[in-house]
Formats: C-alpha cells, sequence, structure tokens
C-alpha cells in the first residue's frame, strides 16, 4: 500500500559539512546521523549505527540539537516540524512514561500496554479541573477540562473525536474522558443512580456485545458509537444517550482464526452450572459460531467472572432480570442455530436436517425462541412466494438453508444490540430542557487489511468524511491563529479530499449507489458489480483497477491505497429480513423476541423499496457529521506503539503509518503550508540576538529586535505577531544555519584566545617550577656537605663516648655481681631451711602410707590367691564331672559287650553241643539231615562272626575315646598347674618389693597418729577367706573321689577287654572246627 509522506524539502544553505541530519531509512523510518561531505546535491552522511549514507540534500532534514531531552509537550514548539523530528519527539516521551503530547489542538495518546495508575485518578482529575490547556502536561483530562469549560462559559456544544486503529486504546481513552465530565459534571440521580453511572457502566454493556477479539487487539470495539451527554444550565450532567454505527454482523456466523466471536457468547457458556443447564449450552468448541477458531479463551479475562460484571452492569442500567434472561436466552438460540446443518432432502433441491444433533439443536432454539420446531424448520428451509393466483412454497436447497440460518442468525443480533441501545437510553433518560451537550465519538480509524471487505470500506468512508471534517476545522484554527497575532495572512491550500467522497456516496454515481443498485437486481452478483464500477470509474484518479483480479477494487485514500474485495459486498449490504424469518418471530411466545420484530406496516410491506446498510450508514454518517458541525470539536488521536501489545516497544515504521491515517501529518502538512514554525518573541531574540548584536540594546523592543534580525538575514515571507514570530518552511534551518556559523566563528575566535592563555599559563608555570627544582636541588648538595663534616666531627665524639660507656658498664657489673651473690647464698640457705623443715614434717606420713600400701597389697593378694584356687577347683570339678558322665556311658557299653559275649559264648555251647550231634548223625549215615544242619550252621556261624566284628569296632572306638578324654583331662591339670605356679612366683615378687619399700623408708623424726577403722572389712575379708578355703576343700575331695572312681572304671575296662579277647579265641578255634568239619564232610 502506498501512502503519501510528508516532505519538508531542505536547502542546500540549510545544510553545511557538520550538520546533523535526519534521513529515511527502510527498518527505523529515519534515522539520525552527520553530514561528512557535500558534492553538488548529494551529500554523504554517517549515521549513528557507523553506516555512510549518500542522500539528495532535498531528502535531508536538519535535526534540532538544542531540543530538550525530555521532548517538547506541544508540537507546534519543535524548531523544525517535519517527520523524523515529530517521531523522535514522541519516542523520547515514550520512553519517559510521558504517552500524552499536543499537535497544536490534537492531542496524541500512545498506548503504553501498561498500567500507569499515577497519572490518573481522583487526584489527577482535582489537579486538571478549571486549568488551561496547556499550563499543566498534555493529558485526556486537560481535553475534557477543555471542552466542559468552553461549554459552560461560552454555552456552545462540544465534541471530543477519538480515533486510531484496533488496539490504539480508544475505548480506553473514551472511559477517562466519560470518568472525568462524571467528575465535574456534578450528581444527578435518576431512579436511585446517578446519569453517570448508568453511562460509565453501560460501557461493559456495550462491550459484551459489541467488543470481540481481534488480530490487533483482545478487546476491539466492532461498532462505533457517539455518546451524548447533556448538561444543565449549572453544568450538571441531566441526561445522556449513546448512538451506534455499523455493527458487524458477519462476525456473528463468521470468525477467523486467531479471533473470537462476540464476548457475550463466551460469557454466558462460562455461566453458572444452573444457567448452562437452563440454555443446554456446553464448552464453546461443541458450537459452530465459535469454533471456526481456536481462540476460546483470553489471557486476561476470566469469562466467568465477567459474566457477572455483566449482569451487574445490566442492573445499573436499568435492564429488569426478566429482559436479562430473555436476551441470553436469545444469545444462546443463536448458538444453536449455528449447529444447524442441513442436507439434501427427498425432493430436489429441498434440504432437512442433516442428523439427529441438528434435530435436537432445532428443537432447543425454537424452545429457547419460544415457537414451533416445524415453523422453525420450514422458515430455514423453505421460501413463501405470492402471486396473484396462487401461493408458492419453494424449498431451498442446503446451501441456501445454511445461508438462510446465517441471515436469521445475524439479523437476531443485530436486533438485540439495537434494543440494548435504545434500552440503555431510555433508562439514562434525555433531557429536553437541556441546551448544552457534549459529544464523545468513539470511531474505528483507518483499516488497511490484506483482506478489506464491506465492513472495511464503511469504516474508511467514515474516516474520510471524519478527516474532511479536520482538515476544514484545523484550517479555522490556523486562521483564527493568525487573527489573533494580527498578521496578514493569505489563503493556505490544503489537500481537500471531496472527491473520494464524491466517489463514495454521490448520487447517482457513486459506489453506495451502484452496490444498492447491483443489490436490487436478483441475478446481480459480485462480478457484475466490480465490472460496473470499472467502466463508470475508468479514468477517476482516485479508483484503481488491480491488475492481477477481475472483481477487486483499489481506492486512493488520504492515508493510502486500499485494495477491496467484492465477494460478499451484495450480501452484506443487504438489509431486509426475510418475510419468513420476520412472521416466525412476531408469533413468539417470548415477548422480549417478538418486541424485537415489530409488523412492518402495510404500505411498507407491499412497497419494493430497497434498503440497504449503506444508505443506512450514509444517512447516519451525514447526521453524525451535521452534529459534529454543530459543536466545536477537540480530536485525540490514538497511536498503538506495537503489533506485540507490550510496553517499552516503539515500532516507528508502524507509527509513522498510523500518524498518517490519523491525519496528525497532514495538519502538519496545513501547519508547513503557513506558517510552520512558530516562536515567542523573547525566546527568538535570545536565540538569536547574536546575529545582530547592534539591535540588542539595554532598552530595545522585542518586536522591533526581531525585525531587525530578520531583515539583516534577508529573509521574506515571515510574520512578526503580537506575542509570536511566525516563519516560513525552511526559515528556521536557515537562521540556524546563520546562527551556528557566527557562533563557530566565535568559537574559534575563543578557542584562539583560551589556547593562548593556556600556553602562557603553562610557561609559567613550567618557569615557576624550574626555578623550584633549582632551588631544591642546591639545598640538597649543601646538606650532602654538611652530613660529610657531620660525619667526620661526630666519630671522635663516638669514640670517647664508647669507652666511658664501657668504664660505666663494667663498674655496674662487679657492683651487681657481688649483690647478686650475697643474695644467692641467702636465698639458697632459706631453701635449705624450708626443705629440712619440709621433709621433717612430710616422712612420718611417708613411712604410715608405705605401710598401709603393704597391707592392702597383701589383701589384694590373698584375695586374688584364694579366688584364683576357687576357681580352679570349680573348673576341675565342671571337668571331673562331665568325665564321669563319659565313664557312665563307656560303662553301659562296657555292659552291653558283655552281655553279647555271653551269648556268643552259649551259642558257641550251642554249636559244640549240635557238632557233637552231626558227627553221630553221620556215623548214622544221614546224608540229608547232616547237609540241612550243615547249612544252618554255615549261617549261624556267619552271623556269629559278623557280631564278633561289630564287637571289635565297639572296642576300638571305646579304647580311643579312653585315650583322648584322659589325654584331655592331663593337659588341663598341667595347665591349671602352671598357672598357679606362675602365680606363686608373682605373689613371691610383691611380697619383696614391698618389703624393700618398707626398709628403704626413713625413720619419723615427729610421729603423725593415724587412725585405721577398717576391723569390720578385715573381718568380711577374713570370713569370706575361710570359705573360700572349705568350699576348696570340698572341692579337692570332689576330685580324689572323681579320679578313684575313673581308676576303678579303668581298670574294669581292661578286664572286659581281656574277656573279649578269650571270646574272639574261642570263635576262631570254632570257626576251625566247622572249617575242618566241612572238608570232612566233602570227603
Amino acid at each position: 500500500m502506498m501512502i503519501p509522506h510528508l516532505h519538508l524539502q531542505g536547502t542546500p544553505v540549510n545544510i553545511i559539512v557538520g550538520s546533523h541530519v535526519w534521513i529515511e531509512d527502510p527498518e527505523v523510518a529515519w534515522i539520525d546521523g552527520q553530514v561528512s561531505d557535500i558534492n553538488g546535491n548529494d551529500a554523504e552522511i554517517v549515521t549513528t549505527n557507523g553506516k555512510k549514507v549518500v542522500a539528495n540534500l532535498s531528502k535531508i532534514f536538519p535535526k534540532d540539537m538544542e531540543a530538550p531531552p525530555g521532548g517538547v509537550d506541544d508540537m507546534t514548539k519543535l524548531s523544525y516540524l517535519h517527520e523524523p523530528g515529530v517521531l523522535q519527539n514522541l519516542k523520547v516521551r515514550y520512553e519517559l512514561n510521558k504517552i500524552y503530547t499536543y499537535t497544536g489542538n490534537i492531542l496524541i495518546a500512545i498506548n503504553p500496554f501498561k498500567s500507569l495508575p499515577h497519572i490518573y485518578g481522583a487526584h489527577m482529575m482535582e489537579r486538571y479541573k478549571a486549568v488551561p490547556v496547556g499550563e499543566l502536561s498534555p493529558h485526556v483530562f486537560a481535553v475534557a477540562d477543555a471542552a466542559y469549560r468552553e461549554m459552560v462559559i461560552e454555552g456552545k456544544n462540544n465534541s471530543i473525536l477519538v480515533s486510531g486503529e484496533s488496539g490504539a486504546g480508544k475505548t480506553e481513552t473514551t472511559k477517562m474522558l466519560m470518568q472525568f465530565l462524571a467528575f465535574v459534571g456534578g450528581r444527578v440521580a435518576t431512579e436511585g443512580r446517578t446519569v453517570e453511572q448508568q453511562v460509565l457502566e453501560s460501557n461493559p454493556v456495550l462491550e459484551a456485545f459489541g467488543n470481540a477479539k481481534t488480530i490487533r487487539n483482545n478487546n476491539s470495539s466492532r461498532f462505533g458509537k457517539f455518546i451524548e451527554i447533556q448538561f444543565d444550565k449549572s453544568g450538571r450532567i441531566s441526561g445522556a444517550a449513546i448512538r451506534t454505527y455499523l455493527l458487524e454482523r458477519s462476525r456473528v456466523c463468521q470468525v477467523n482464526d486467531p479471533e473470537r466471536n462476540y464476548h457475550c457468547f463466551y460469557l454466558l457458556c462460562a455461566a453458572p452450572q444452573e444457567e448452562i443447564e437452563k440454555y443446554k449450552l456446553g464448552n464453546p468448541k461443541s458450537f459452530h459460531y465459535l469454533n471456526q477458531s481456536k481462540c476460546y479463551e483470553l489471557a486476561d479475562l476470566n469469562d466467568a467472572q465477567e459474566y457477572l460484571a455483566t449482569r451487574r452492569a445490566m442492573d445499573i442500567v436499568g435492564i429488569s432480570q426478566t429482559d436479562q434472561e430473555a436476551i441470553f436466552r436469545v444469545v444462546a438460540a443463536i448458538l444453536h442455530l449455528g449447529n444447524i446443518d442441513f442436507a439434501k432432502g427427498k425432493e430436489i433441491d429441498s434440504s432437512v436436517p442433516k442428523d439427529d444433533k441438528a434435530k435436537f439443536h432445532l428443537k432447543i432454539a425454537a424452545e429457547l425462541l419460544m415457537c414451533d420446531a416445524d415453523a422453525l424448520e420450514d422458515a430455514l428451509c423453505k421460501r413463501v412466494m405470492i402471486t396473484p393466483e396462487e401461493v408458492i412454497k419453494r424449498s431451498l436447497d442446503p446451501q441456501s438453508a445454511t445461508v438462510s440460518r446465517d441471515g436469521l442468525a445475524k439479523t437476531i443480533y443485530s436486533r438485540l444490540f439495537d434494543w440494548l441501545v435504545d434500552k440503555i437510553n431510555n433508562s439514562i433518560g434525555q433531557d429536553p430542557n437541556s441546551k448544552c451537550l457534549i459529544g464523545v465519538l468513539d470511531i474505528y480509524g483507518f483499516e488497511s487489511f490484506k483482506l478489506n471487505s464491506f465492513e472495511q470500506f464503511c469504516i474508511n468512508f467514515t474516516n474520510e468524511k471524519l478527516q474532511q471534517h479536520f482538515n476544514q476545522h484545523l484550517f479555522k484554527m490556523e486562521q483564527e491563529e493568525y487573527t489573533k497575532e494580527q498578521i496578514n495572512w493569505s489563503y493556505i491550500e490544503f489537500v481537500d479530499n471531496q472527491d473520494v467522497l464524491d466517489l463514495i456516496e454521490k448520487k447517482p454515481g457513486g459506489i453506495v449507489a451502484l452496490l444498492d443498485e447491483a443489490c436490487m437486481f436478483p441475478k446481480s452478483t459480485h462480478e457484475t458489480f466490480a465490472n460496473k464500477l470499472y467502466q463508470t470509474f475508468k479514468n477517476h484518479k482516485r479508483f484503481i483497477k488491480p491488475k492481477l483480479s477481475q472483481t477487486d477494487f483499489t481506492i486512493a485514500h488520504y492515508a493510502g491505497e486500499v485494495t477491496y474485495q467484492s465477494d460478499q459486498f451484495l450480501d452484506k449490504n443487504k438489509d431486509y429480513v426475510v418475510p419468513e424469518h420476520q412472521d416466525l418471530l412476531i408469533a413468539s411466545k417470548c415477548p422480549f423476541i417478538s418486541d424485537l420484530f415489530p409488523p412492518l406496516p402495510e404500505e411498507t410491506s407491499k412497497s419494493s423499496k430497497f434498503s440497504s446498510i449503506g444508505s443506512r450508514f450514509k444517512l447516519q454518517l451525514q447526521q453524525l457529521m451535521e452534529t459534529l458541525s454543530s459543536t466545536k470539536p477537540h480530536y485525540i488521536r490514538c497511536v498503538k506503539p506495537n503489533n506485540l501489545l507490550k510496553p517499552a516497544i516503539f515500532e516507528n515504521v508502524n507509527i509513522m503509518h498510523q500518524l498518517r491515517c490519523g491525519g496528525v501529518l497532514e495538519a502538519i502538512r496545513i501547519s508547513c503550508a503557513g506558517y510552520p514554525t512558530r516562536c515567542p518573541l523573547f525566546e527568538f531574540v535570545n536565540r538569536f540576538g547574536l546575529l545582530a548584536p547592534e539591535a540588542m540594546g539595554a532598552h530595545c523592543i522585542e518586536k522591533n529586535a526581531c525585525q531587525k534580525i530578520l531583515e539583516k538575514m534577508g529573509l521574506k515571507g515571515y510574520r512578526i505577531g503580537k506575542t509570536k514570530v511566525f516563519l516560513r518552511a525552511g526559515q528556521m534551518a536557515e537562521l540556524d544555519a546563520r546562527r551556528a556559523q557566527v557562533l563557530g566563528s566565535a568559537a574559534k575566535v575563543i578557542q584562539r584566545r583560551i589556547r593562548t592563555h593556556q600556553i602562557r599559563k603553562y610557561y609559567l608555570a613550567l618557569q615557576k617550577k624550574t626555578i623550584y627544582v633549582q632551588s631544591r636541588w642546591r639545598g640538597r648538595l649543601v646538606f650532602k656537605r654538611y652530613e660529610k663534616m657531620k660525619r667526620e666531627a661526630v666519630a671522635a665524639a663516638v669514640k670517647i663516648q664508647k669507652n666511658i660507656r664501657r668504664y660505666e658498664a663494667r663498674k655496674a657489673y662487679k657492683e651487681l655481681h657481688r649483690s647478686v651473690l650475697i643474695l644467692q647464698s641467702a636465698l639458697r640457705a632459706i631453701a635449705a631451711h624450708k626443705e629440712l623443715r619440709f621433709g621433717i614434717r612430710t616422712k612420718a606420713s611417708v613411712i604410715i602410707q608405705a605401710r598401709w600400701r603393704c597391707h592392702k597389697m597383701a589383701l589384694h593378694y590373698k584375695r586374688l590367691k584364694e579366688g584364683s584356687i576357687v576357681t580352679q577347683s570349680r573348673w576341675r570339678r565342671c571337668l571331673a564331672r562331665e568325665e564321669l558322665k563319659k565313664l557312665k556311658m563307656a560303662a553301659r557299653k562296657t555292659g552291653a559287650l558283655q552281655e553279647a559275649k555271653t551269648k556268643l559264648e552259649k551259642q558257641v555251647e550251642e554249636l559244640t553241643w549240635r557238632l557233637q550231634q552231626e558227627k553221630c548223625l553221620r556215623a548214622a549215615g544221614d546224608t540229608d539231615a547232616l547237609q540241612e544242619a550243615k547249612n544252618k550252621l554255615e549261617k549261624r556261624v556267619e552271623e556269629l562272626i559278623w557280631r564278633l566284628q561289630l564287637e571289635k569296632g565297639l572296642r576300638t572306638n571305646l579304647a580311643e575315646f579312653k585315650a583322648m578324654e584322659i589325654a584331655k583331662l592331663q593337659n588341663s591339670l598341667q595347665e591349671m598347674k602352671r598357672k598357679v605356679d606362675e602365680t606363686n612366683v608373682l605373689l613371691l615378687k610383691e611380697r619383696e618389693n614391698a618389703k624393700k619399700a618398707i626398709e628403704a623408708a626413713s625413720s619419723v623424726i615427729k610421729e603423725t597418729k593415724v587412725l585405721v577403722d577398717d576391723k569390720e572389712n578385715i573381718n568380711t575379708l577374713r570370713m569370706e577367706v575361710e570359705s573360700l578355703k572349705t568350699s576348696l576343700k570340698l572341692e579337692k575331695q570332689k576330685a580324689k573321689e572323681f579320679e578313684r572312681k575313673y581308676n576303678e572304671a579303668k581298670i574294669c575296662s581292661e578286664e572286659r577287654g581281656k574277656r573279649l579277647e578269650d571270646t574272639e579265641k574261642k570263635l576262631r578255634q570254632l570257626q576251625e572246627s566247622m572249617t575242618r568239619f566241612t572238608s570232612q564232610k566233602t570227603l
């Protein structure tokens, strides 16, 4: 999109080498630098980022190096009024959180995207109350106060026009204006609620139903509004009225991602659970009108809380609970309408609800609208055609039925929004006797997107109208300024956009008229409409036909060229209600809904006159312009510093675009067409008096001094008013260039003189320092000579002093040595005497202690010996008991062996007897019986041999076990004997040591009586010793008894062994006899 720039051309006289200038930059719009070289009409500039750029002098703008570091509050005070100067001033102030700046009578408000509570509130309202504009820093309260004071004092109607693109802060600025007017306008109660309260609380209601999230703004107003606040004669608010313009109806049915539909739909889905169940609602994702975009929630917005806040606001503005319920029932019905899908019916080009889900939503929508479900289906799917002969019902195909459904939803929502506005106006009430009012216009700013439709066309048409009004008012203000200063002025030309307005609204050949004409023909399409535009405006300089499209068209607006897509122009321009929809909703059982669609007058219904949104909007706009023309306007231009909606980000290119679209740069251009630079007389004289020193006398008149300065500089076209000097474009730069030259020459002279002064001062200082150094050096030489003489003279004195000190020290040492010997002998005598006395005192106690220790050691030895003996006896007793048990077991086993031996002897006797018997039988010749007897005997012999071997094994094991036990007992006895011997040796050593200690003790000179009271303990110890001796004797007896029994058992065991050997011999003999018997038997 091409946007014209405001070019205030520089002149070669203004720019010299070393000048600080501004040049265009594609990234940051304007960048500053310094001229390093000039070659003809081109200049080489070194920018602040280090780049070298060559630009034409006509495209270079001078930079004011003397501008205040915090910027100026009114940009008409800038020495150089051009685009880069304006942009830099706004940027500097924005970085200091100064978001408000004047440009003449225009207030520029830059959205900070953060809370600034210190510049709002009641204290700031009180501060700006009744204070003329300009005395305090720029503020929205200052504009509101100016409008209020002019209305009260002059009795004229005033208006405040707030404009800007989406997200620039128009709605918040309007709220601030309303708060200040309510603050200064007093309190007039209406049914228990003040008018200003109702006006302020109308904002949440209108925002809920008229605002939505867009790409650029989370709370974008999708309608324009003009609020008339009426005042009585005393300046108190007595009434108010709200007029709205061009609600975006298409958003109800069509939402682009990531935008949202109107807030009220999401608020209702977040209502309390009973409300959701009553209206059969759910998650926004389940509704077609809401799920076209993936955005359902806003980061800083709680829909549930906003729903309750909206209901409270409705209470304040006077909407009853019954009407509130009906309003949200209508909103819910629209959501259910969107979920009714259509499919082909049985007949040709007919449609029916697609499935059970569609039928369910159809039923719920009918219940909420309180109409018949079948009638609602017929109204959506059929059309009635009335002919003179008959009434014909025509079915709609699914696509047409969907269009009909969306049309019904848009119509219902539009009528609901209009009803809300009317209800708010009726609730607030208007004062018919009021003759003064202040109007606040919150209107959408100029819009230019990639895709621009009918809404953008109407919005930009509105901005063209407002821009024309703005230009005319600004030109009038310029003339008033010149008249006030009593200067001669000629007609100032400014760009008039009347040709654009004629292109849009002229009858009968304007775009709106051609659009209405196309809408009246049933067969018209957007292609035919576009072709009609191409033919009609092919030679119009403001109308452009794009090369790559057959249906788009471009209009060159004051803020730039905008290309519109005509695809939906015809559908969006139609402003009539389908008769079937009208009849359906009139028949609703809900009075609220039927009142939204009052029956049309008979003559209107019969008339074929066509009504369109474009024509109606043009009429509303004309009425608005008439209202604004009857008021004194005040302008507030809201600016969005960045598209990220974040604080502390200042996008130069984006802001320059908004300043052009908002007419701020056009206002500067108009100012430049006259006298853009205006400087108070005293400031001018103070700044440029050095150009004409002869005019600066002690009693000079400022106006005459200004005249002389300007005449001397040879400037023409300037004007000198009563309090200001008015200069043409570029003249301030020329004066600054001349001033810079004079200052440069003066600076050179001053620098030369200062350098001379500095060199002279340096020379004198150097001379003074040289003399000082020389004097110090001479003093140093004299000091060295003196030191040498001093060392030579002092050497003799030092030697004499050394000898004298040695003599005195030797003498003092001898005296000290003699005294020390005497003292040492006396001290040694005293010490020996003390030691002797101490030895005498302590000798008796040492002897007693030695005896007592000897007695204690003897007792300890006795106890130790007796304890050892007792322990040994008890241990031997335990060992003897164990040995006795083992011997008893061995004895038992030996008895078993004896029994076995007896049995074997009996068996041998039996075998002997049988052998004899067998001999007898053999003699008798009974061979068979002998053989049988032989077998039995052999078996018996084998059994006896096995038992004999078993007895031998048992005897061997028993002998080994006895030997091991005897060895253990002998070892333990030897170990105990060794320990007793060691104990006796230790006791003997202790006795010898005690005797030596007693013999070593010296005799006691003076005995000290020592009392010993341990008789009871000694008796106890003696008794214990006696008992231990008794137990020791018993243990010895038991040990002897065990030893005797052991010997007896040993003897018995040896006897049994002998018997066992005899038995073995007999068994061998028996075996030999059996062998012989067997051999004989064989023979």
